[in-house]
């Protein structure tokens, strides 16, 4: 039993981040960006940039996975707003939540019975009973996110791409998403510069983009960042860095940097956003889950 219970811990470390959440979506004015938001918990909790920027094996960061984590149990919960998925907003209860840990572990332990219960509800009388899973599988399958969740399945085949594959699909997601003249310049050697384009503003003002392609499984570093700046200088006014891997928080803060080009940072999260959003390589697939509330009014 104790054996089960430590692992339990270690399976729901995320639930740490539960009240913070909600506390830095207040703070950000009830609404933000997931970028906001884990910028806001990682400097009210005073997270090291080490433990911002160690990774899990598909190449996500730990702590970004954890707090995405938190998110779910929350929109669970009906505290934040599951309309959008690049904003997450309070509800009005969220507004008016305050979460103790105590009572954090309490809505995630709630929501894994409920889980548990739909799960067994599918699973046939007939079928032979399964060993005991490891907590954190539990969760995983539970949740629905296992190795199967189309989103790691997408990363899983981002990389397995050649890399001017990688910057061929690069190519193919600016044009979509509004660029024109977009160009992939191959490995010429043009000082890390994979291709450039140019976004229309308006039918009076354009301006000129270069980007850069990173098909690997860790995070981009602040030094990168400024080398890319460096080959972009008086080449473009914008640069784009894609990658399939993350961002350390020093590079982020490198991109949005005071006196210097800004460099627009797109990784493997915001990718995978772009390709759903822009339906590349994504097909929506519409299901229905029962309301069970809806029937109750006639059951009597």
């Amino acid at each position: 039993m104790i054996k089960n219970s430590k692992k339990e811990e270690e399976g729901a470390q995320f639930v740490r981040y539960l009240g913070p959440i909600l506390d830095a979506l207040r703070e950000l004015g009830g609404s933000g960006t997931p970028d906001e938001v884990v910028e806001r918990i990682a400097k009210n909790l005073k997270v090291s940039e080490k433990d911002q920027n160690e990774l899990i094996s598909s190449g996500q960061s730990r702590f970004r996975n954890q707090i995405a984590w938190g998110r779910f149990y929350l929109v669970r919960e009906g505290l934040i707003d599951s309309s959008r998925r690049g904003v997450w907003s309070l509800t009005e209860q969220g507004r008016n939540t305050i979460l103790a840990p105590k009572q954090s572990r309490e809505i995630f332990l709630k929501w894994v019975r409920i889980f548990q219960e739909q799960r067994r509800a599918k699973t046939s009388i007939t079928e032979p009973a399964r060993e005991q899973e490891p907590f954190e599988e539990q969760v995983a399958e539970a949740t629905g996110a296992t190795s199967n969740d189309y989103r790691i399945n997408v990363l899983k085949i981002l990389l397995s791409l050649s890399s001017s594959g990688f910057e061929r699909l690069s190519q193919r997601i600016l044009r979509e998403a509004g660029f024109t003249q977009v160009f992939v310049t191959g490995s010429s050697g043009d000082g890390g510069i994979d291709g450039y384009g140019t976004l229309q503003v308006n039918p009076l003002v354009s301006f000129k983009v270069l980007f850069q392609c990173k098909r690997y499984a860790k995070s981009v570093s602040p030094s990168q960042v400024r080398d890319f700046r460096g080959a972009m200088a008086g080449r473009a006014d914008k640069g784009i860095i894609v990658t399939t891997g993350t961002f350390t928080s020093e590079a982020r803060r490198e991109s949005s940097r005071d006196g210097v080009p800004p460099i627009e940072l797109i990784d493997g999260e915001k990718l995978v956003d772009m390709l759903e959003n822009l339906e590349l390589g994504l097909k929506p697939v519409k299901a229905y889950e029962v309301d069970e509330v809806f029937f109750n009014q006639f059951r009597s």
